[in-house]
Order: structure tokens, then C-alpha cells, then sequence
């Protein structure tokens, strides 16, 4: 049972709340499926329902994987980076449970199942995306970063950006009309890259200040507004600028509206986390821990085994 229960611990061997938590999370939505059982059974076809639910999750997960790196830093709190592992596994499951029902729904006619990867451009994409995603799982391990070594581990798994853009071409395809669920999808994504950016052009550890968090929300959500008229336009066979002077009215919340609310939301977590990290008792409470004297250095590096 060791190996098994070593999920639920963290690097020390102990019970780790947080990845208790994420397991539960990780699990809610078969949980979801089961307790919907019988309303996916009158569906008129259920494993389709069931291919939309493990695909959607999936989407879900992925980008959540992906906002871990930035939380983490917003909110001052290294130890969820520990959980980004996990999610990430998370998402490659509920894909291939989606691949699966899909096979299972074309009663694993190969030949069929090959034939239409190949010549569907939305399977084509769904599938080169599950890949990417097996790939990055099997090589998620502390022995595969070790074998690989950091920095090649490291521009393997940078592939995920690319995979998430498949993954969201991928689901917007399966849509027949622009659809306000995967625009908006696509914003998140675009912000989580745009926060990225960010942090590698100033090349520094600190967060990104307010002000420049502000300003990559209002920017992804106007391209968000911006790139939902264009396809709307050209669907409608309409001028994008009438559809963008109907995101003011608020009958139906533009998907760009949700950008920018998520990313003012997560402004207002960094400034409160910001002021929280600078508080008088804050430093009262480092000064407080901080070593005294090189004695007491040294006394304690012969407790821990530690030089500093």
C-alpha cells in the first residue's frame, strides 16, 4: 500500500492537506458523472455526453496546470507548486478517458477510428494533443528529470504551451458557431501566457507590479473582445465593429467582460498578498526568526547538517 498511499504525501512523508484537497478536486467530476447517472442515461446519446464531460475537464485541468506556476507566485505560496504535478497528470487522464469513450463510441472499428484522426482536422489536432500530453505524464518523474537533466526536461515540457493551443483549436471545432465558453477559455490561456511573458522580459524574481498586471488584463480582454468580433463578423457576414458595440449590452456577459474580471480578481490577490507580505508584523515576525550571531549559525548547522 506504500506506493499507493505516497500520493497523498509531500516530499517530507507526511499527510499533505493540499494534495489531499487536489485529489478531491481531481475526482469531483467523476463523482459529478456517477451521481448524474441517470440523466446521462436518458440522454439520446450518452457516451457522447460522456465524451463532452472528460473533454471538458480536461480542457479544465489543463489550464489550471498552467495557472499554478503564476498563483504561486501572486499569492506567495511556493507549496502549491507541489500539486502542479498532480493536476497536470489530472488533465492527461481525463483525456485519454476521452479518447477512450470515443473508441468505445465507434465500437473499436480501428479502421474507422484511424481514418477519421487522419482526414477530420479537429481529431487530427485532438489526437497530436494527447500525445504531447502522454508524453509530458511519462516524463514527469523525479527519475525522468534526472535522466534527462533539468534544462532538457525542461524544454520538453515547455511543449505544454503548444499543446494547450491545439487542445483549445481542438474544442473550438467541435462547435458549429463561435461559442462564448471557448472564447473564453481562450482568454484565460491568453492571459496565463501573457503573465509569462512578462515575468521573462523583466527577467527578475519579483512579481510583476500592480499596474502591470492591470494592464495585461485590460490588453487580453480587449483581444479577447477584439478576436470574438472578427469571428463573429465573419460568421454573420456583419462589420466586427457592430458585434463589438453589442458587448455593451449586458443582456448575454461578453466572454471578454469574464477575462478582465478574472484578471482583476487575481490583481486584487496580488495587491492583498503584496500588502500582507510587507506588513509591520510580517517583519516582526522575520526579525524574530532571523539567527542572532555566528555562534548560533553554527550551533544550528550542526543540528540540521546544513552550512547555510
Amino acid at each position: 500500500m506504500r506506493p499507493v498511499l505516497k500520493v497523498w504525501r509531500d516530499r517530507s512523508d507526511r499527510i499533505s492537506v493540499l494534495r489531499v484537497v487536489t485529489l478531491i478536486c481531481l475526482f469531483s467530476p467523476l463523482g459529478k458523472a456517477i451521481y448524474d447517472s441517470d440523466t446521462i442515461k436518458l440522454d439520446a446519446r450518452p457516451i457522447t455526453n460522456l465524451i463532452h464531460r472528460t473533454g471538458d475537464w480536461a480542457l479544465i485541468f489543463l489550464l489550471v496546470a498552467l495557472a499554478v506556476r503564476p498563483l504561486s507566485r501572486i499569492l506567495r505560496f511556493n507549496r502549491l507548486l507541489d500539486v502542479r504535478r498532480m493536476i497536470g497528470v489530472g488533465a492527461f487522464a481525463y483525456a485519454a478517458a476521452h479518447f477512450t469513450l470515443y473508441i468505445f463510441d465507434l465500437n473499436f472499428d480501428w479502421r474507422e477510428i484511424a481514418s477519421e484522426i487522419v482526414h477530420r482536422n479537429r481529431l487530427t489536432l485532438g489526437f497530436v494533443a494527447l500525445l504531447g500530453l502522454m508524453a509530458l505524464t511519462a516524463t514527469s518523474t523525479d527519475g525522468m528529470v534526472r535522466r534527462l537533466g533539468s534544462r532538457h526536461w525542461q524544454r520538453l515540457h515547455q511543449a505544454i504551451y503548444l499543446i494547450g493551443v491545439l487542445v483549445l483549436i481542438h474544442y473550438f471545432l467541435r462547435f458549429k458557431l463561435i461559442e462564448s465558453t471557448p472564447t473564453f477559455a481562450t482568454g484565460l490561456f491568453g492571459w496565463l501566457i501573457g503573465y509569462r511573458m512578462l515575468v521573462w522580459w523583466r527577467s527578475t524574481r519579483s512579481e510583476p507590479p500592480t499596474w502591470m498586471l492591470i494592464a495585461l488584463s485590460g490588453v487580453i480582454a480587449a483581444l479577447t473582445f477584439i478576436g470574438e468580433a472578427i469571428a463573429l463578423g465573419i460568421q454573420a457576414n456583419v462589420s466586427p465593429l457592430r458585434v463589438l458595440q453589442s458587448a455593451f449590452d449586458f443582456d448575454m456577459i461578453r466572454p471578454g467582460w469574464l477575462v478582465l474580471g478574472v484578471g482583476l480578481i487575481v490583481v486584487a490577490l496580488d495587491f492583498s498578498c503584496a500588502r500582507l507580505a510587507n506588513s509591520p508584523s510580517r517583519g516582526r515576525a522575520r526579525s524574530l526568526t532571523r539567527v542572532p550571531s555566528g555562534k548560533q549559525r553554527a550551533a544550528d548547522s550542526r543540528v540540521t547538517g546544513a552550512d547555510g
